[in-house]
């Protein structure tokens, strides 16, 4: 068993959640994936010790293991691929929270490459293809997503700004 990359962003969406679960199928569709997909991430994420599941098959994030794996472990399972310069999406240090918090430098700015993209910058790969739509559609987590990208691949300084701001959004 190997966690995938959108696992991790399958996590990152229910750690956003405070009630029950929503089902396989609107997560999906929140995602941009199969319901397949998700469910075999929710059962890697299990197997993995990240979530459990209740009595009813409901996965709930164990969210300070989340935390641990995203501190100390992921940015190595699912480190920074950057690109050439292109239109898209702002992430990282260039986008929110981060934006007002870090000055940024003469350098291009991250981003997800996107078509509709507003930003021309370096690209910097999104953990899976359809991110910028499930990040657009869902802007608590584009949050998760971009601290995510500044943990992996940021600056000393990014990553501990974004490690404190992801530590307060997955508090339990």
């Amino acid at each position: 068993m190997v966690l995938r990359p959108q696992d991790l962003v399958v996590l990152l969406r229910l750690a956003l959640e405070r009630g029950s679960a929503p089902t396989y199928a609107a997560l999906a569709a929140e995602l941009g994936m199969t319901a397949s997909e998700v469910h075999a991430g929710i059962e890697r994420a299990v197997t993995a010790q990240l979530a459990h599941k209740d009595s009813g098959g409901k996965a709930t994030v164990i969210l300070a293991a989340l935390r641990a794996f995203v501190q100390h472990g992921a940015r190595y399972c699912f480190p920074a691929t950057r690109g050439s310069l292109t239109r898209g999406m702002a992430t990282g240090y260039a986008a929110t929270p981060l934006k007002d918090l870090i000055i940024p430098s003469n350098d291009p700015l991250p981003v997800w490459p996107h078509r509709n993209g507003t930003v021309r910058g370096i690209a910097l790969y999104p953990l899976y293809p359809r991110v910028p739509e499930a990040a657009a559609r869902n802007p608590s987590l584009c949050e998760l997503l971009v601290l995510f990208d500044a943990v992996r691949g940021g600056s000393a300084r990014e990553r501990a700004l974004a490690l404190e701001l992801l530590d307060k959004r997955l508090q339990a």
